[in-house]
């Protein structure tokens, strides 16, 4: 059975996705973020980040690519479902990952929590976007 891709609303939710990591790792916890990873400004400075913001945008939209897919499988579902199908991955999949390679990395709990908010947070706007735009 497949789904049809709303390739409009990929593109759209992908794009706010990476829209939420420019305000998460820029004015709301970029600071923060920097002084859990040890990144000082000259290391930011220094990065490629051309290199670094393509890659991004293309995990993006192949992030949004699969969750259209997945809202897919639905039917149509409305705006709570597909937020809460979106959130559910997210702390389902992705914030328990980031938990397993944050505790062996010994990694600390306030940069977890950085890191798997942003995701929560993304996923659910790229869940309000794809319902919307369907």
């Amino acid at each position: 059975m497949g789904t049809e891709i709303h390739w409009l609303a990929v593109l759209v939710a992908a794009i706010a996705g990476f829209a939420v990591g420019a305000l998460w790792y820029g004015p709301v916890f970029g600071k923060a973020w920097m002084a859990e990873r040890g990144v000082t400004p000259e290391d930011a400075a220094n990065a490629n980040m051309p290199l670094i913001f393509g890659t991004a945008f293309v995990l993006n939209l192949i992030a949004s690519f699969v969750l259209d897919h997945v809202l897919g499988t639905y039917g149509a579902p409305d705006l709570g479902l597909s937020v809460m199908i979106a959130g559910g991955i997210a702390l389902g999949f992705i914030a328990t990952s980031l938990g397993v390679n944050y505790l062996f990395s010994r990694l600390s709990m306030r940069l977890f929590l950085i890191d798997a908010g942003y995701w929560l947070v993304v996923y659910c706007v790229m869940g309000v976007v794809l319902q919307l735009l369907r």
